[in-house]
């Protein structure tokens, strides 16, 4: 039976084990379809999912309904009322030099092309600060995603951190006091895996799950833990537009 080594955090060698034992490390997603595996007569490291089908690994893909969302249109302030025109006294007339009555539109037509015209203006100021503000609601409703998310994995940082002060290394999902990833999903919060990155910091990447926001729905959130430092930072794949102001950069 073939042997097989895998990089854990593509940078550190584990093994040999069976494959069935790395069928289970994937399950439980310790390890990802991009994790370097290797075997005795393999040229190079490959990912795992070269080589799924040698191992016996059936990847099925996810799919999950996507409902649209629709903000609700911001409605525009009203308009400030129209100046009315100052009234110039009429001249006197001399009552012997007043021409025969002509005819022309009456007071209440004039009234209503008025009136017309201020509707048409009230339509054309509303429609233009409509479009101004939807996009800013979109990008309100995004950043507050963000925002709720991170605050969902703060307990999972704050046991990240007490599990590596105690072992002296990070923790992965399946060790005691931790879950599977799926099984952190909450709110705008989908799979969250737990391990250790390139730069050797523990820490959390969380994927958004936001339907009908192509910004945020299936974007990554990393929350990078260092234990000499005591420090958290935070980064993410969304455009800081839509991140909270100390996850930016």
């Amino acid at each position: 039976m073939d042997q097989w080594f895998f990089a854990e955090g593509n940078s550190q060698q584990r093994g040999p084990l069976p494959a069935d034992e790395l069928i289970a490390l994937y399950r439980s997603s310790r390890i990802a379809l991009d994790t370097l595996v290797w075997r005795d007569g393999m040229a190079q490291w490959q990912p795992l999912e070269s080589v799924a089908a040698e191992i016996g690994l059936d990847i099925a893909p996810a799919t999950e309904a996507v409902e649209a969302i629709t903000p609700d249109p911001a409605v525009p302030p009203a308009l400030p009322a129209a100046p009315v025109a100052p009234i110039t006294p009429a001249p006197s007339i001399d009552p012997t030099a007043v021409p025969p009555p002509r005819k022309g539109l009456s007071g209440c037509a004039i009234v209503g092309i008025i009136a017309a015209v201020f509707a048409v203006l009230v339509l054309i100021v509303g429609g233009v600060l409509a479009v101004l503000a939807v996009p800013a609601y979109r990008e309100y409703v995004a950043r507050s995603k963000t925002t709720e998310a991170i605050a969902t994995l703060a307990p999972i940082k704050s046991a990240v951190a007490e599990f590596a002060s105690e072992h002296g290394r990070c923790p992965v999902n399946d060790d005691e006091g931790f879950q599977p990833a799926e099984s952190y999903a909450a709110g705008a919060v989908g799979a969250v895996r737990i391990g250790r990155f390139d730069n050797g910091h523990c820490g959390v990447e969380a994927e958004l799950t936001v339907p009908g926001s192509t910004s945020l729905d299936g974007k990554l959130l990393w929350l990078d833990y260092d234990g000499e430092q005591q420090h958290w930072e935070c980064s993410g794949e969304p455009d800081d537009t839509y991140l909270p102001q100390d996850c930016r950069g």
